[in-house]
């Protein structure tokens, strides 16, 4: 009967230890993830970054994106990967409800803060924390909700931006083939190029008559200005550079005006 007894409270021990376990798995997945419905890019007109007390804002007229009250033109594809992000947040799983803010980088000194916008209406708003440790994923807060989430991709260095890193750094930009005349001067010395259309030369066959004789394909050469044939590896390889020409940074601080004397210029015609 003592055996009987001792089954019996083993079993009801068991039992209660099951039914915790199944408890508490179901209480740690008991919650439901913030709706966040997909933001298509065109419906944004103005996103909002800010870090600390530096306030980043990113404006689009006319269909270009630029950067703050002196409206300089933005990298459209830096502010193409964050309208990315923007649209398509996706929260995949809960991380804390503890406000221990500052071991995800969602404290005040750390986070970023995102306001996107249609107009005036913010249509997203949250933060941005440091990527977990996976890098797979990013910890974010969505405003109004003090929980920290896990979101889909590691994102943060899109955002972490200042004004020079979204700068448009493009000087030159064009295409190689609508080229048809270089000069270049640097102070009394100057160079011309043009591109020239050397004479057709039609090979002749045994009949001088036969209509279809064949025309050589027509291959164009820079000439200088005395009509000489110039180097065309050398200048289709100085038209390369020049095509996507980019800049490192800007110069601050000195307008376009006070720079008089230039060391060399260049002349590009189509």
């Amino acid at each position: 009967m003592k055996i009987k007894k001792e089954y019996i409270i083993l079993a009801v021990i068991i039992l209660s230890l099951l039914l915790y376990l199944s408890q508490r798995s179901t209480d740690r997945t008991l919650y439901q993830l913030p709706k966040m419905p997909e933001i298509s890019n065109s419906d944004l007109s103005k996103i909002e970054l800010a870090k600390n007390t530096t306030i980043v804002v990113l404006s689009k007229e006319d269909g270009k994106w630029t950067i703050g009250p002196k409206k300089y033109p933005a990298d459209e594809l830096k502010i193409k990967n964050m309208l990315d992000v923007i649209g398509k947040l996706s929260l995949t799983a809960l991380v804390s409800q503890s406000k221990s803010y500052n071991r995800y980088h969602l404290d005040e000194d750390n986070r970023i803060k995102v306001k996107a916008f249609d107009k005036d209406k913010i249509r997203r708003e949250f933060d941005i924390g440091k990527a977990a440790a996976s890098f797979r994923h990013t910890f974010v807060k969505i405003s109004g909700d003090e929980r920290v989430f896990h979101a889909r991709g590691s994102f943060r260095g899109k955002f972490d931006k200042t004004v020079e890193d979204l700068r448009d750094k493009t000087v030159l930009s064009f295409k190689i083939n609508e080229i048809k005349e270089i000069r270049i001067s640097k102070g009394k010395h100057k160079m011309a190029f043009n591109l020239t259309q050397p004479s057709k030369e039609v090979k002749q066959t045994e009949n001088p008559d036969d209509s279809s004789q064949k025309t050589e394909p027509i291959k164009m050469l820079w000439q200088t200005a005395a009509g000489k044939n110039a180097s065309s590896t050398k200048i289709n390889r100085l038209l390369t550079t020049l095509s996507d020409l980019k800049c490192e940074e800007y110069v601050s601080g000195q307008d376009k005006d006070e720079w008089k004397e230039p060391i060399f210029t260049l002349l590009l015609k189509g």
